[in-house]
């Protein structure tokens, strides 16, 4: 008992400690907010995701403590003059904020995403490699970074340096003379962009007939980015699944069903472990047709084919057409050169697809959602959501009521008038 007291004091202190990092503004925020470098989460006390958010954030805070960066929260409730200054429109609102440039974080709302997106916006959209020593550093240290080669004086470095600016919250983005790197990276010429990923290194095709057309080469290199920005085997959730769509490849999904404590079952883990083995052992083969990735929910997968699925289970997505495909045999059962085996259907384009963006699947998809929506508010909170659905049925009804018993009344009353002029 005392123990357990002992160790519920220390929990409470460590909390207490973790908020202090975190600063409470005012009013006054508007006033010294171009002053350094703010990393921000604008907040309502009423609102339960403010609330998931709070340790986290407190986290952040600490993770942040020894940065110029400044972690702080807005209580805009309170401070209304803030929320209207910096157009927040829902919460919670997290904004970087660096002098006069705004930017708001759309991303994962774990500790570890949110602190490297801080540092990124932090540096330089582009920041310069001096040392060959530095390229093995940046591999220990990044999952994935893209990287220029060459002098600072093309069309191709013009370009890269837009295209960092645009994706910099995002990725890290580097450049580096052609002579530290030539030993290690052996680039296919002096003047390059690349990206690292996964221990592999993949150069983008700058021909020189695209260089001298500043335009196409801008087109060119951002979908290129866009489609390797994401590592090989990246977990999908709603805040990234329309960007993945964005990339013009297969996307092959594996579905599993995480518990409140992000676990999956045996079964669940081991099926995953297979896709993944496959990407590993063929992703050279793949990399340029598929994109794969996990999601640890089958909502978002349901919503895809409409229909409740097992799990575990895989769906290939095209993300041009919107056609979804599905191996015929039960995935539990699947061994890898059976997903292989599929996976090759779907490159030859001979495998079944099913779905699409015709108007009977757009309106049988509406009404798919719509069903998933009401079924999901029933089992969250049934006497609200049968409030919220039965106080508006219940009002037409009566009105519709009250329309016919109108009617009736009015025939009674003629009915009766007729009567009685008869009988006088």
């Amino acid at each position: 008992m005392y123990l357990n007291r002992i160790v519920w004091f220390f929990l409470i202190g460590l909390n207490g400690a973790l908020s202090s990092k975190v600063l409470e503004l005012s009013d006054k925020f508007i006033d010294i907010s171009k002053d350094g470098i703010w990393f921000v989460k604008f907040y309502a006390p009423w609102c339960a995701y403010c609330s998931r958010l709070e340790p986290v954030w407190a986290h952040v805070a600490q993770g942040l403590f020894n940065t110029p960066i400044k972690v702080a929260k807005v209580d805009c409730t309170r401070f209304s003059a803030v929320a209207s200054h910096f157009q927040i429109r829902a919460y919670p609102t997290i904004m970087f904020i660096h002098g006069s440039s705004t930017h708001v974080y759309n991303g994962e709302r774990i500790k570890e995403d949110m602190v490297n997106y801080a540092l990124r916006m932090a540096k330089p959209p582009v920041q310069k490699v001096s040392y060959a020593d530095s390229i093995e550093n940046l591999k220990d240290t990044h999952d994935i970074f893209f990287g220029y080669i060459g002098d600072h004086q093309d069309t191709l470095w013009e370009v890269y340096t837009i295209q960092a600016i645009k994706y910099q919250p995002h990725n890290w983005f580097y450049s580096m003379s052609y002579e530290i790197v030539k030993k290690d990276l052996k680039p296919p010429n002096s003047t390059c962009v690349f990206v690292y990923k996964d221990d592999d290194i993949y150069y983008f095709a700058a021909t020189p007939e695209l260089i001298q057309d500043k335009e196409t080469l801008n087109t060119t290199l951002d979908k290129w980015v866009h489609s390797e920005r994401f590592g090989f085997y990246p977990k999908i959730t709603r805040s990234n699944f329309n960007e993945l769509l964005d990339i013009e490849k297969y996307l092959v999904i594996t579905v599993v069903s995480e518990n409140k404590l992000n676990e999956i079952s045996q079964t669940e883990k081991d099926f995953k472990d297979m896709i993944e083995s496959i990407i590993r052992k063929r992703k050279h083969e793949l990399h340029h047709k598929f994109q794969f990735g996990w999601m640890g929910s089958p909502d978002l997968a349901n919503s895809i084919v409409m229909y409740d699925l097992s799990v575990p289970h895989i769906i290939v997505l095209n993300s041009t057409t919107h056609h979804h495909h599905l191996p015929d045999d039960d995935p539990i059962l699947m061994t890898p050169e059976a997903v292989s085996m599929f996976l090759d259907e779907i490159h030859n384009e001979i495998a079944p697809a099913y779905g699409g963006k015709s108007f009977i699947v757009r309106l049988y998809r509406g009404f798919y959602e719509a069903r998933a929506t009401v079924s999901s508010m029933w089992r969250g909170n049934p006497i609200l959501t049968a409030l919220v659905f039965g106080l508006p049925l219940g009002f037409l009804s009566l009105l519709c009521y009250s329309i016919c018993c109108a009617d009736i009344l009015d025939a009674d009353e003629e009915e009766y008038s007729d009567q009685h002029e008869k009988k006088d």
